[in-house]
């Protein structure tokens, strides 16, 4: 097998409930050092890394959800989540010897840089993890739009969807022990067997962009680096 890397630039969308661990809501710190050592490693390998962060352990934790509250003022709830999670990653990656940049989709100066295409090419091209937080700056679409949109936009080979199972199955692996893992999807497939995978705002831009999803645990140890690799781990839905 090659030592080189099967891509050399990736978007990773990660959940804000990944970033929990075991707990009820907020941030599990050992679990964010760990996730961080994933990305670490890859970026040692030459791997040009875009993170995509959700806001769902922030939001729907402390508030309690949204019921009964105006959609666009949950969503940019939402998104001010998203920033504080990704402030929360990029310091966890400066202590892991990452240099890492969070760029907002809405600007809050103060706090992160706003997004702008070209210096966030620039800073991956020179090594660095952009972490984009505020998900597309407008309510009504998911971070998983933001991941479609923002890997479509840097040019990324692959979106990575880090998940808490091991790819994509026939039916839920809790619930059902004959689910089995799909190692392979088109994406006509995965809509004919609405897999629900991503959003369908967010898988159409991908299909229409060609760009390939990859579904996988970041729980597992090394998940990741397979991933880059090339070597088969989770599930490929591709155009």
């Amino acid at each position: 097998m090659s030592q080189s890397p099967a891509h050399k630039r990736i978007l990773l969308k990660l959940s804000g409930e990944a970033l929990m661990g075991d707990d009820a809501f907020g941030i599990n710190r050992a679990t964010i050092v760990r996730m961080v050592e994933e990305i670490a490693e890859v970026t040692r390998l030459g791997v040009e890394v875009a993170v995509v962060i959700g806001g769902g352990n922030i939001f729907r934790g402390v508030a309690g959800g949204s019921v009964g509250m105006d959609r666009a003022t949950a969503d940019y709830m939402g998104m001010l989540a998203t920033v504080m999670n990704a402030l929360a990653l990029a310091d966890a990656m400066d202590k892991q010897g990452l240099t890492a940049r969070v760029m907002s989709a809405i600007g809050i100066e103060q706090v992160v840089e706003p997004y702008v295409r070209p210096k966030a090419l620039q800073y991956l091209e020179e090594g660095k993890v952009v972490v984009f937080a505020a998900g597309t700056g407008n309510p009504f679409f998911t971070t998983d739009t933001a991941a479609a949109l923002r890997g479509a936009e840097i040019g990324a080979e692959l979106v990575l969807k880090a998940t808490k199972v091991d790819g994509v199955y026939t039916a839920d692996p809790m619930k059902d022990p004959n689910a089995t893992l799909y190692t392979k999807l088109s994406f006509d497939e995965a809509m004919n067997r609405n897999l629900g995978i991503m959003d369908a705002t967010a898988f159409a831009l991908c299909r229409d962009q060609k760009l390939p999803i990859r579904v996988f645990s970041i729980i597992k140890s090394g998940a990741l680096k397979r991933v880059v690799m090339g070597e088969e781990e989770g599930t490929l839905v591709y155009a």
